[in-house]
């Protein structure tokens, strides 16, 4: 099995060695095995993981939702299935936010054909009067 240090895990996945240092501090990543001269020793399933927290982030899941996940996929009881039902909770999650920004994009456009006087009306109600001493 290969084995790289953090610089080399960071230039491959493309994540900053901060990052690499978080996701470990964090809790996301599980701390690495330490060589005798007590450099931290990344093998290839961190490349695995650390590619995994990324397309993932891509895909909008928080880093919290990221750690549930990659503890339930290193649980050796894992089943297929349950990896399955949990992409299809996130689909559903991603259906639902559609639907609001499809609400809220809806609002928006409504609010072009306010008439001129009701805008400059309300833009008024911003505006501090000022008076004079």
């Amino acid at each position: 099995m290969d084995t790289m240090t953090r610089g080399q895990l960071a230039k491959r996945t493309g994540v900053s060695m901060a990052t690499l240092r978080y996701y470990e501090d964090s809790g996301i990543l599980p701390a690495p095995h330490r060589s005798a001269n007590g450099y931290r020793v990344y093998t290839d399933d961190y490349l695995v993981k650390v590619k995994f927290i990324k397309g993932a982030q891509t895909l909008g899941y928080s880093l919290k939702e990221i750690q549930e996940t990659l503890e339930l996929l290193s649980n050796e009881h894992m089943e297929k299935e349950t990896l399955k039902a949990l992409v299809r909770e996130r689909i559903a999650d991603i259906e639902k936010h559609i639907g609001h920004l499809k609400e809220m994009q809806q609002h928006l456009a409504t609010l072009l054909h306010t008439p001129e006087e009701e805008i400059d009306s309300y833009i008024q109600s911003f505006r501090v009067s000022r008076k004079e001493p």
